[in-house]
């Protein structure tokens, strides 16, 4: 499952990329927000992380002015691998190297061709579970458990 989330600059971008995912084949679920109007992200951002961190196959792709504030609630919830990108080589290796789980990017910055492209290079992406990426996987998590 794909989870979707935005805040009030983000909408557009979500809701177009919603038809595109779907169109895909993809199953996605949008938490929000449903208008332009005002909005805080953090929220919705912890809804997408959430449910991506309760199944390992799920993943989630949030979007807000600078794409920066999404990716730190993200980052919160335990589990989550949030990662901003702004193109699609960045969302490519992002998945690969990092086995992040929830895409973030900036609505303010990108077109909606972009956003289209980015998020199909993310998800896309298999993680390379060569021996060194394992290992610094297994670093970030035993950092989560330590703090």
């Amino acid at each position: 499952m794909i989870y979707l989330g935005s805040d009030h600059r983000g909408f557009k971008h979500k809701e177009e990329l919603e038809a595109f995912l779907a169109e895909q084949g993809y199953q996605v679920t949008d938490v929000g927000t449903d208008s332009e109007e005002s909005v805080d992200y953090p929220l919705i951002a912890q809804k997408v992380a959430q449910k991506v961190a309760e199944d390992y196959n799920n993943r989630g792709i949030l979007l807000c002015g600078s794409g920066v504030g999404v990716c730190i609630v993200a980052n919160k919830i335990k589990g989550i691998r949030a990662g901003s990108a702004w193109t699609a080589e960045v969302a490519r290796s992002a998945r690969a190297d990092d086995n992040v789980n929830v895409l973030c990017m900036a609505a303010d910055d990108l077109n909606p061709g972009d956003v289209r492209e980015i998020a199909r290079a993310f998800l896309n992406t298999s993680f390379r579970s060569e021996e060194r990426y394992k290992r610094r996987i297994a670093q970030i998590e035993q950092i989560e458990k330590e703090s």
